[in-house]
């Protein structure tokens, strides 16, 4: 059973960036009420997608610089990185349905 791992500002370079597989980063707060809406559905897509796609949060709050690099303006936003690049990026809550097309234009 995979789940979402929340990482932190020193471990996105090899998290995210030096990643084999696609990862989806969901940036997200604790107080986010949306965030909350969306976080099961990535654990669900976490599940799905085992050994497939790597799936990493990064709360905005304790990670700004990483935020802000990637223009996270609003949340949660998940963008989806593949070969150290972001290839799809998503704001605000979005159907099961929809994130997993995404995610197969990925693989």
């Amino acid at each position: 059973m995979s789940k979402p791992v929340e990482i932190e500002e020193a471990a996105f370079n090899e998290a995210v960036l030096q990643a084999k597989t696609p990862v989806l980063v969901d940036f997200w707060a604790p107080w986010c009420g949306p965030c909350r809406m969306v976080a099961p559905v990535v654990e669900e897509l976490a599940e799905d997608y085992d050994g497939r796609v790597s799936f990493v949060k990064v709360n905005v709050d304790d990670s700004p610089r990483i935020a802000t690099q990637y223009d996270v303006m609003s949340i949660p936003t998940l963008i989806v990185f593949k070969d150290g690049q972001p290839v799809d990026t998503i704001i605000g809550f979005r159907p099961k349905d929809e994130l997993k097309k995404i995610l197969e234009t990925a693989l």
